[in-house]
């Protein structure tokens, strides 16, 4: 029985033909996807009380931990520079990142994480990791490294065409 609007699609389209076969793994793609990021935000509110881009944005932090122009974190996490720039005043504002004036040019700043920031961080992100391991523990390590194969095969797919400006 769907649960929602995504399964209740996947539902619906299990019964079509194999042309759209297509369109069914595309579905069960963003109803996986759907499902954890559910997963994480909520688990993230809940014991964190904080949300999944200050997450995303502490997680690219943490693995540079000499810092980050905020138009390197944007870049990075595909989001627009504002985006950044709300999430860093918070996370500047709460003292778990630093952030400071490039000398070169006035216009860029750089962030990185405090000891708060990063101890704050190490707490999330083993939540984090754990939630993400039980839901992938139904997979062998020869199925996960199958998945991981398909899903590059798609994600090498989908920067070619986005490249070539969506020409069909």
């Amino acid at each position: 029985m769907a649960t929602n609007r995504l399964d209740f699609a996947d539902d619906k389209l299990g019964n079509v033909a194999g042309r759209k076969q297509v369109l069914r793994g595309w579905l069960r793609l963003l109803t996986c996807s759907h499902h954890i990021t559910h997963g994480i935000r909520t688990l993230l509110r809940t014991r964190h009380d904080t949300t999944l881009p200050r997450f995303d944005v502490m997680a690219a932090l943490e693995r540079a931990p000499e810092g980050l122009s905020m138009g390197e974190l944007s870049h990075w996490l595909m989001v627009t520079n504002a985006n950044i720039t709300n999430i860093a005043d918070r996370l500047v504002k709460d003292g778990s990142v630093e952030r400071w004036p490039s000398p070169d040019d006035r216009r860029t700043h750089y962030l990185k994480l405090t000891d708060k920031g990063l101890l704050e961080f190490k707490t999330m992100a083993k939540m984090h990791e754990d939630y993400v391991r039980k839901i992938f523990a139904c997979l062998s390590t020869e199925e996960l490294e199958t998945l991981m194969l398909l899903l590059n095969k798609i994600k090498s797919s989908a920067v070619e065409l986005n490249e070539r400006g969506l020409s069909l």
